[in-house]
């Protein structure tokens, strides 16, 4: 596959008016790369922002309206489900703190615009968890089917516990109680997170993370996560928060204080590097410089490039090359190098490639 075609949802993403010269088979493309990227509505979203909803050819704006309007459609969702997910919770002493794309729709934020979901994330402080979950229980939610062993990992070693899915809605629900895993490197105080979030207007009792704070999760939560299917979706989502943030003058400085009392330099540090590989979002030369000190080394830093700009690339075979499943791999291996120590990873790794497949899931609960 030629560069160009690799490369064709990111060049649409930075220059959207690049899409009046595209002929009716880069089109096609560029709707099955934003589809598999889960873009299709946030790129639609984009062209209208810079008035080139004319340019879309009739054959193809009907793909881009189906996604707007499921997207509408779950934003609307997501705000009801959270006035839901507050009732159930209406014992807990403080506020529900809501997590990533959730978050985005109870702020209004950019980042919503044209963003799917998969679940609601919400974070708790850790003694409330055998209450949040009970709670939730009565009001219908319950675990998913998963395995005993996956149960028993979520519960030691996770930082949230199983996903929970309403018995009528099929809403899911993470309840986290950390951002990272107990066993991870690296382990951002969750009550310096609880403490600085912010109420949101329009849904009383719910709140989101600090701005800065987004910002840090977004990227802790996609360089720990070895599954990148959505990746480039993720950093769309970084390349908006970071843009509006940077509004205030003194949002930099806060953001590299901030990166650096949660322990989290070394996450930011590649998400800049790669929403501005991938997205060209404007970083100061001084941020870069400033992170240095959290930054591998040069050959680390090359090593990650090799893999990051094709893992983090729409996973649709027309963006794949030959290293492609390497580098996918390798994601996958890293983030589970950072999240356990090898002790804990190595039999983790055995039981999920020798002995998960051969178990009969559970059903739901």
């Amino acid at each position: 596959m030629h560069a160009l075609s690799r490369d064709l949802l990111t060049r649409t993403l930075r220059a959207p008016d690049s899409v009046s010269r595209l002929s009716m088979s880069e089109w096609d493309l560029l709707v099955r790369q934003a589809r598999a990227a889960g873009l299709l509505a946030r790129l639609a979203h984009r062209l209208r922002e810079h008035g080139q909803t004319d340019a879309v050819p009739a054959v193809v704006r009907w793909h881009f309206d189906a996604a707007e309007t499921l997207a509408d459609k779950q934003r609307t969702a997501v705000r009801w489900e959270l006035q839901q997910i507050r009732a159930a919770l209406s014992d807990l002493d403080g506020p529900v703190i809501v997590l990533k794309g959730a978050a985005y729709v109870a702020a209004n934020l950019s980042a919503a615009d044209g963003r799917l979901f998969n679940d609601i994330d919400i974070l708790v402080p850790r003694d409330y968890l055998p209450r949040a979950e009970s709670s939730l229980r009565l009001a219908g939610w319950h675990a998913t089917g998963l395995s005993e062993y996956d149960k028993r990992y979520y519960r030691r070693w996770m930082h949230e516990i199983p996903p929970m899915q309403h018995v009528q809605r099929d809403t899911v629900i993470d309840v986290h109680h950390a951002i990272l895993p107990d066993t991870a490197r690296y382990h951002p105080d969750s009550a310096k997170l609880r403490s600085r979030a912010v109420a949101v207007d329009g849904l009383p009792g719910v709140c989101v993370l600090a701005a800065e704070d987004r910002i840090l999760h977004s990227a802790a939560h996609l360089f720990h996560d070895g599954e990148l299917p959505h990746g480039l979706r993720d950093l769309t989502d970084l390349d908006l928060m970071l843009r509006d943030a940077a509004t205030d003058r003194d949002f930099w400085p806060r953001l590299m204080a901030r990166a650096d009392e949660l322990q989290l330099g070394r996450s930011l540090f590649h998400a800049l590097r790669y929403v501005r590989h991938f997205l060209d979002t404007p970083i100061p030369d001084g941020m870069m410089t400033a992170l240095d000190a959290a930054a591998p080394n040069r050959v680390t830093r090359a090593l990650m490039d090799a893999v990051f700009t094709r893992a983090l690339a729409p996973d649709h075979a027309s963006c794949a090359d030959a290293y492609t499943s390497a580098a996918r791999l390798a994601a996958f291996v890293r983030a589970h190098w950072l999240r356990m120590p090898a002790h804990l990873l190595i039999p983790h790794l055995f039981h999920k490639a020798f002995i998960s497949p051969y178990q009969r899931t559970p059903k739901p609960a």
